[in-house]
């Protein structure tokens, strides 16, 4: 625990870390369909995996809605295989592809014109999209002001004692979103350096506080 030192705010962690790594370029993804399947396949894995499975994707000329719909689920899932639980994510793809087919006429733009409120609602009720990847979609694939709270978020904020143990999605997201300006890029960048900070320092098993940026908080470490 850092002595003499007061806690910080959640705006005041965003602003050092800013200082620190600078801005992120994060969601890696060259198109807004892009990003969506990389959000569902990031569910339970590793971004590395994820990145194989959308490489053969790419190769494969499988990575537009249109020609992602006429692959068989068999073949879907067999590109996928790298980011595990493959026929699982494949069914979910599936069915998110059918979603914005009925939904919005297979049309992300118009897909993402829709209320922010109201896109979450529909996302969240299909199979397997939790409310981080509903988020994700939003943020990254769309623009939309919703901040992604992950175990990342959950593990830095907790640990500067920042959050209560048992806060809900919601309650985190509430917080950080009226704790920083509500803007689709800032709840971007914010998240992204929570990520980086998380995976080179605030790591969950053993933290490595020296260096990290932000040391001179009062933080646990366990």
């Amino acid at each position: 625990m850092a002595r003499g030192a007061a806690r910080p705010s959640v705006s005041e962690i965003f602003r050092v870390l800013f200082r620190h790594y600078g801005p992120q370029h994060w969601w890696p993804g060259e198109t807004p369909f892009e990003i969506v399947v990389g959000a569902i396949l990031t569910q339970n894995t590793a971004w590395t995996n994820v990145e194989k499975a959308l490489a053969r994707l790419q190769a494969a000329g499988a990575l537009t809605v249109e020609t992602m719909e006429a692959l068989p689920e068999a073949e879907l899932a067999g590109l996928i295989r790298s980011s595990g639980y493959y026929n699982q994510k494949a069914k979910k793809l599936r069915r998110f592809l059918w979603y914005l087919r009925e939904r919005h006429g297979g049309s992300l733009e118009r897909m993402f014109s829709t209320g922010t409120a109201q896109l979450r609602r529909e996302l969240l009720a299909l199979p397997g999209i939790g409310e981080e990847t509903a988020d994700s979609i939003m943020l990254y694939g769309g623009g939309h002001a919703v901040f992604v709270v992950d175990a990342y978020t959950r593990r830095i904020l907790g640990r500067h004692g920042l959050l209560a143990e048992k806060a809900s999605y919601r309650e985190i997201q509430e917080r950080l979103q009226r704790a920083v300006r509500p803007a689709a890029a800032i709840y971007n960048e914010f998240h992204a350096l929570l990520v980086a900070v998380g995976k080179q320092h605030c790591l969950r098993g053993s933290p490595r506080c020296a260096g990290c940026p932000l040391e001179r908080f009062p933080h646990r470490t366990e």
